[in-house]
């Protein structure tokens, strides 16, 4: 299993409300560089937030990024569907990774009712169903068909109940779930402040929610094809958007192949696990109330060279980071990493 890391949630500026378009992501405050690592019993590392300088800063105001669309993102999967469990998996997103991002999730029975938003292929969710929970209790949802359709066909996930729909608009009742998992996913909202108010509203009071995914890079090839491609949120970030949803104990715990260095330098795809509890006295939906939707995928005007653009060129920085395991992988062929994830190389 590879080495992780622990983030506790200290005081933070609350996040105001947002209406309409002023800011697709709402304000957020100056983010820092992820903490200094302290050795902690048992091996594992434990970090303090405010431990480390930033050593970049980072424009809050800007647009999504280029495949940070419903549409866009709908169409880049549509053909990396084909090779998602093939390409995606063995360099970003194994099944050591799975299940020490699974770990906090609490999936310890089998009667839990789960929902894994943005669950593609249902990687993700063959680790729910191996972590003990009944398929028949477990709800798939993404937006892409063509992922779905991977996931339908694979045997452990008979019985999951997999549905087309929106992580920023989910179609159930408040306090359904016991349990909200999503992989990979946050990445591609036009509002992750948005889904993560989903989240709340969805579990029932004293429910845990699970987040997993990208860390943004400090270098500034990784930042600038990061930025290109996709939303790759700070560990800041993370901690922020779930407070202001309402969340409590919000933990944050970086993930990543055992070989791979410089989770931070660089970036990962699946670079942390972000784990919070909807209070047990809790309001059912999110006590952050948000405007009207920014984004509603079929009333965007854009044209069909510029949509076009948008795909290929945020392919390029989707490809920058197929190549980056790769590198990383030959790298510690030569020289082993035997720091923790923290470490920056």
């Amino acid at each position: 299993m590879q080495a992780a890391a622990a983030v506790g949630l200290g005081a933070r500026p609350a996040l105001q409300p947002r209406t309409g378009r002023a800011s697709l992501h709402g304000p957020r405050s100056s983010p820092t560089s992820a903490p200094g690592a302290a050795a902690a019993p048992r091996g594992r590392q434990r970090l303090a937030v405010a431990a480390a300088a930033p050593t970049y800063s980072r424009d809050f105001s800007e647009k999504p990024r280029l495949i940070q669309h419903k549409n866009e993102a709908k169409a880049f999967y549509a053909f990396l569907s084909q090779v998602y469990d093939y390409i995606v998996n063995p360099g970003h997103w194994t099944t050591d990774m799975r299940e020490d991002a699974l770990q906090p999730a609490q999936l310890d029975s089998p009667d839990l009712k789960v929902v894994d938003v943005g669950g593609g292929t249902g990687f993700c969710t063959q680790g729910i169903v191996k972590a003990g929970v009944l398929p028949t209790n477990i709800t798939l949802i993404d937006q892409s068909p063509q992922q779905l359709d991977k996931a339908r066909g694979k045997a452990d996930l008979q019985g999951v109940t997999i549905l087309e729909g929106d992580a920023e608009d989910l179609p159930f009742p408040a306090d359904s779930f016991d349990r909200y998992v999503s992989a990979g996913s946050i990445e591609y909202w036009p509002e992750p402040q948005r889904g993560i108010c989903e989240a709340y509203r969805v579990i029932k009071p004293g429910g845990l929610a699970c987040m997993i995914g990208p860390v943004h890079p400090t270098h500034p090839v990784s930042r600038a094809m990061a930025d290109l491609w996709m939303l790759f949120p700070t560990e800041e970030e993370y901690l922020q958007w779930f407070k202001a949803a309402g969340f409590e104990d919000v933990q944050l715990k970086r993930i990543g192949p055992s070989w791979y260095r410089g989770v931070r330098r660089h970036g990962l795809i699946m670079g942390c696990s972000v784990t919070a509890r909807k209070p047990a006295g809790g309001p059912s939906d999110s006590p952050l109330q948000l405007g009207p939707k920014a984004e509603v995928s079929a009333a965007r005007n854009t044209s069909p060279l510029s949509f076009l653009l948008r795909v290929v060129l945020g392919s390029v920085g989707g490809f920058w980071y197929f190549l980056l395991p790769v590198y990383m992988w030959l790298k510690n062929l030569v020289w082993p990493r035997t720091g923790p994830l923290a470490d920056k190389f």
